[in-house]
This record gives structure tokens, sequence and C-alpha cells, in this order.
């Protein structure tokens, strides 16, 4: 991971930290792992500040309404990852542990997924 990444990184969880909505808890993910999902995480933004522009160069609508859907599309591909990623590692583990209240975390979770 580069510097920048590791700043970013940072940022992110300190961010973590201030967030009400947040549990405060931390996991370990591999370099592989954790890389992959920067990675994607960049294109996202990347999506985002296209629209940006697209939206300050007065871009069609419809045109903007497509790249809209694209970065809604990518942003729903990073959670069924970080899902998979979450519950074959976090929920299995802390259920094997007897921690079964992790169950009601992930069904929470869930449900603000759904909305």
């Amino acid at each position: 991971m580069n510097d920048k990444d590791k700043q970013e990184l940072d940022k992110i969880m300190e961010d973590a930290e201030l967030c009400p909505n947040c549990s405060g808890k931390h996991k370990m993910r591999s370099a592989e792992d954790k890389k992959a999902l920067l990675t994607r995480l960049k294109k996202i933004e990347g999506q985002i500040r296209g629209i940006e522009r697209m939206v300050e160069e007065d871009i069609y609508c419809t045109d903007i309404l497509t790249q809209v859907s694209a970065a809604t599309s990518a942003l729903n591909s990073f959670n069924k990852v970080l899902l998979a990623c979450h519950i074959k590692g976090c929920v299995t583990t802390d259920i094997k542990n007897g921690k079964e209240e992790t169950v009601d975390e992930l069904v929470s979770v869930l449900q603000k997924l759904m909305k």
C-alpha cells in the first residue's frame, strides 16, 4: 500500500470512529483484500468525479442518469463483495466463538442495505 492509500485509509478510519452509526470495531484485512476494495472505491470515486464534471458541463440529463446508474451499480457490487467477506469471516468466526449477537448485527445491516 502506498503512502497516499494509507493516508486515505487512516482518514476513513478516523471518520468512522467519529461516526455515531459505526460500531467502533476493526477488521484486519489481508493486503490483497484491502487493495481490491480500495481499487473498487477509487474507480467509483472516478465515476462520481466524472458525473460532477458532466453536471458542470451541462451534459444532457439522460447521459448523467446513465452514469449515476453505473456508479450505483458499482457501489452495490462493492457492498456485495464486502458483505460476502463479512459473512465468511467475521460472522462465521463470531458464531463459532459463541457470539450469536453477531447474527442480530448482520440482520440489522441487511435491513439497511435493502432500503
